[in-house]
């Protein structure tokens, strides 16, 4: 069952369309990957989907909410964790998660002991958030956005600028969040893409060109590796 449709989406920037007809199924419990260079509209769709920007035209619906009448409604069960990690840095990592729990209304101490778990985060609780490491502060970040129990999660980025090795262990939490919830992850790392997501979408100057799993993308394109099928599907269109 689809969570979030998207049909015919556009969006005006004075005299550049930033998306063109964007249409997409996304269905419950996916991990639902947006591919793309720079500029190719992924932030933009985001944006939309969040209620931060307006689109131009085409419609939504999210959780069988229509963006256009009910945006507070939709932002009762969406939250997001952007590419600036957003924490308090001079808060603890167990004052950052319940100042955050306190503001949603959501002190539910199994659930907050339940994201410290799942994160890996009971041996840092009483350090400040600007002593721990990028790796850290991702997780916290991360975690932060769950705090209002939310239906879809928007991970813009996640292990952008992690070493390698934070950045897979960041990976095996976000695959556990997999089934659990409703993740759409924007990325420029293909292997993060091809490891992490059910389905998969590629834009291009504001336009989906593919979708699908990798798998079905690889065999679309008649290509061996992830990484040669995006580079076609990119070059094709232009």
């Amino acid at each position: 069952m689809s969570i979030i449709s998207i049909n015919n989406l556009t969006k005006d920037y004075k005299t550049t369309r930033a998306l063109k007809g964007v249409s997409l199924e996304i269905e419950q419990g996916k991990l639902f990957g947006l591919l793309g260079v720079n500029g190719a509209g992924k932030t933009t769709l985001i944006k939309i989907l969040c209620g931060l920007t307006k689109k131009t035209s085409g419609t939504i619906t999210v959780n069988g909410l229509n963006l256009d009448s009910d945006i507070n409604s939709i932002k009762q069960i969406i939250d997001v964790s952007p590419q600036e990690t957003a924490v308090a840095t001079n808060l603890t990592v167990l004052e950052n998660l319940e100042f955050f729990a306190n503001i949603y209304n959501s002190c539910d101490k199994e659930y907050l002991n339940n994201i410290i778990n799942t994160f890996g985060l009971s041996g840092v609780l009483n350090q400040t958030a600007k002593t721990l490491s990028g790796g850290y502060k991702r997780r916290l970040s991360i975690a932060i956005a769950l705090i209002s129990k939310p239906k879809i999660l928007f991970l813009d980025e996640p292990t952008l600028g992690l070493d390698v090795f934070a950045r897979r262990e960041l990976w095996k939490i976000i695959e556990n969040l997999k089934g659990k919830i409703t993740i759409i992850l924007t990325s420029h790392y293909l292997e993060e893409i091809e490891n992490l997501c059910d389905e998969v979408a590629i834009l291009s100057k504001g336009e989906v060109l593919k979708t699908g799993t990798v798998e079905d993308i690889k065999a679309q394109t008649n290509t061996q590796t992830f990484e040669d099928a995006f580079i076609k599907v990119v070059k094709d269109y232009e």
